[in-house]
């Protein structure tokens, strides 16, 4: 009985030497299509969560159907949590910029339009850190970059359904009959162009782009 006991000490002991030695952080980035950023950043090392909203407009707890109807000012964006004892805030927008179109300030791809333009919103303490991110890929490409960096604004998480959609199981009706979310945003993020662009800007650094 001793022996369970210090065994499950020692196991308590463990997680919990684990757990305090993860510092979360987040980064709220516009991106275009939240889906896509959240299918993307959910496979990196260190990003313990990621959550899409909207951010930088004036309506309150607004609906996508608001949103993506016009005149909220609000961009979709997506809540990137992360340890940064695994992964720095840099390391995070290096990736970031490198998975859009930052040459772009009409939308992103096949979505156009104020909610799917380019931003990193930051506080500022990662002010410096945001405006580094524009100015190494500013030179990286030789060309002026527009994506923004904002002052950090209050975060608004999108309905649950848009949440976790890449990967969700359930059934949505699209022009190809039923399909389930995750194959339904497959073919819309082939369809859109988004792979094809941002190899085409970023060639091989492009870091979510299957070769």
């Amino acid at each position: 009985m001793m022996q369970r006991i210090l065994a499950l000490a020692l196991a308590l002991g463990t997680a919990a030497t684990a757990a305090s030695a993860q510092r979360i952080e987040t980064a709220l980035v516009a991106g275009g299509c939240f889906w896509c950023v959240e299918s993307d950043f959910r496979r990196v090392d260190g990003v313990s969560d990621v959550t899409v909203g909207f951010a930088g407009g004036t309506v309150e707890n607004p609906t996508y159907n608001q949103v993506t109807r016009g005149g909220t000012g609000h961009l979709e964006v997506a809540l990137i949590e992360f340890d940064a004892e695994t992964i720095s805030y840099p390391q995070i927008l290096h990736m970031f910029m490198r998975s859009i179109d930052p040459l772009d300030a009409g939308g992103q791809f096949c979505d156009r339009g104020e909610i799917y333009t380019t931003a990193i919103f930051a506080t500022p303490e990662q002010r410096t850190a945001a405006q580094t991110a524009i100015d190494e890929a500013t030179t990286e490409l030789g060309q002026p970059v527009v994506t923004p960096v904002r002052e950090i604004a209050r975060f608004w998480p999108a309905e649950e359904y848009h949440q976790g959609y890449a990967y969700s199981s359930d059934l949505v009706l699209t022009r190809f009959g039923p399909l389930t979310r995750a194959a339904a945003y497959g073919r819309y993020r082939e369809a859109c162009g988004r792979d094809a662009r941002v190899r085409d800007v970023w060639g091989d650094d492009a870091p979510f782009i299957n070769r």
